[in-house]
């Protein structure tokens, strides 16, 4: 009977070399294919690497002896400890290579940006044998999902495996800040700065959640240590000077405001909000109401899209025979685009034939004439408004004349 034992394992033993080196084939292909940057073809080569690891792994997890149980207890008992041991090294090493192969394939769908079988397939690797690079994939495979509350828990993770590591400890802390928590935030940040109180990403987000948890001086504190590191983005020299103006320090809130608005090009309509009343309250009054007014014009909606907007309102409101708010917005529309020949029209006729308000109507009509005879060469279809128009203002003008009759 052993003797048979003997044989069968070195059968499946060749079927499994076998597999190894196809196993070893598709993984140096993979391999081969990232270096090019090729990862379309490297996926194809990985997924076949982890279904052959997989199928591996099954056969050692499940014996490779073809071996009953009663037969099994009949074995000497050096001898079913050997085979107990020897299965459960090759199960080992087969979770070993799995692990290996799960984190390339992960690699290569995180390239392609499927952050969700990327997700995937890294939960599943012990943390221990997690890369570093595999790690921080796993954290922002689901930052990218928008699944902020599984990234703070693996991010919670990686920053306790490597504590040092500045951007996943900034992205961390700017995750509690997203979740109302910018306290817990504030704590990752300042245990990372008893060790290192230069890296700006870490300080930018620390700042942000000072700022969030309603401590503008500690957070002014920090706005100014990153411009004394030389980081004077918008974002930096904004957030100073609100901090600033909320702990009234107006004349710093002035100068970081000012410069920021000049930063972002004289187009952020918020900072030149805040800028002009910073003016207002230091009694630059004509230098505030030119920011305040500038700001006015800038929060004012894009023309091309409210263009769009309003003319699809007033015909979704017409067609589901909602008039008074279709007019409202036909005109709204001509806020945005006065020279609309047929909004003039179509405003005329709802209240021609809809509302009957002849008033209203006649002065709609007139003012579509207005433009429509101005056109040099207008279409058969405007001829036929103009026509309609015309005949319109006249038998209103003779229906009021009759009215104003049967009044005396």
């Amino acid at each position: 009977m052993l003797a048979l034992l003997t044989m069968t394992g070195q059968a499946q033993t060749k079927t499994i070399e076998v597999k190894a080196d196809s196993l070893l084939l598709c993984i140096q292909a993979g391999d081969s294919c990232m270096q090019q940057y090729n990862t379309l073809e490297a996926l194809k080569y990985y997924q076949e690497a982890y279904a052959i690891a997989k199928t591996q792994s099954q056969q050692l997890t499940e014996g490779q002896y073809d071996l009953s149980f009663d037969k099994f207890d009949e074995l000497p008992e050096e001898k079913q400890n050997e085979i107990i041991e020897h299965i459960k090294q090759s199960a080992e090493k087969s979770s070993i290579i799995d692990c290996k192969i799960q984190i390339k394939l992960a690699n290569c769908h995180y390239k392609r940006g499927n952050y969700r079988e990327t997700a995937n397939l890294l939960k599943l690797v012990p943390e221990d044998s997690l890369s570093h690079e595999a790690f921080r994939q796993l954290c922002f495979s689901y930052q990218k999902q928008g699944d902020n509350d599984s990234f703070i828990y693996w991010a919670s993770q990686l920053n306790n495996r490597y504590p040092m590591d500045g951007e996943v400890v900034a992205n961390l802390i700017l995750a509690h800040v997203k979740a109302q928590q910018p306290q817990k935030g504030i704590i990752h940040g300042m245990i990372y700065c008893q060790r290192d109180s230069t890296n700006i990403l870490v300080n930018r987000a620390l700042a942000d959640a000072w700022f969030m948890n309603r401590d503008f001086t500690a957070a002014a504190k920090l706005y100014n240590r990153l411009l004394e590191h030389g980081d004077s983005t918008f974002n930096t020299l904004y957030s100073a000077g609100m901090c600033y103006s909320q702990i009234e320090d107006l004349e710093h809130a002035y100068h970081y405001l000012k410069l920021a608005f000049l930063i972002s090009g004289m187009q952020h309509y918020g900072c030149a909000y805040r800028l002009g009343v910073v003016c207002i309250d230091t009694k630059r009054y004509p230098e505030g109401l030119g920011y305040l007014d500038l700001a006015k014009q800038l929060m004012r909606p894009d023309t091309t899209i409210m263009k769009a907007i309003t003319l699809s309102q007033g015909e979704g409101y017409y067609m589901t025979q909602r008039y008074d708010e279709a007019i409202t917005a036909w005109k709204e529309h001509l806020t945005f685009n006065p020279t609309s020949i047929a909004t003039y029209y179509n405003i005329a006729n709802a209240y021609a034939y809809l509302l009957k308000d002849g008033e209203q109507a006649e002065s709609y009509y007139r003012q579509f004439l207005d433009l429509a005879l101005k056109e040099e060469k207008p279409t058969d279809k405007l001829k036929e408004m103009i026509k309609s128009a015309e005949d319109m203002i006249k038998d209103l003008e003779l229906s009021k004349k009759l009215s104003q009759q049967n009044k005396q």
